[in-house]
C-alpha cells in the first residue's frame, strides 16, 4: 500500500498504509492534513528519526517485558 504521489514510489519507500480517497469536495480533516505533513520533505525526515528512536521503545516493551497492552 504506497503513495502513488510520492517522488520515491519506484525506490521500494512510501507508505505503509492505505486510505480511501474520496474525490467528493470536502474539507480537509485532521488525517488529510496529517498525511500532507508526514509526506513531505520535513515529515519524512522527522518520521524517520521517530521510527529509530520510540520504536525500539514500545517493541522492548512488548518483547521483552511481555507487556502487549496499554490498558
Amino acid at each position: 500500500m504506497r503513495n502513488p504521489k510520492a517522488p520515491d514510489q519506484g525506490k521500494g519507500h512510501g507508505r505503509e498504509v492505505s486510505f480511501i480517497i474520496n474525490k467528493g469536495k470536502r474539507k480537509a480533516n485532521y488525517t488529510d492534513r496529517m498525511k500532507h505533513r508526514v509526506d513531505s520533505t520535513k515529515g519524512k525526515l522527522i518520521y524517520s528519526h521517530r521510527m529509530s528512536v520510540i520504536e525500539p521503545v514500545f517493541g522492548n516493551i512488548g518483547t521483552n517485558k511481555g507487556l502487549n497492552r496499554f490498558s
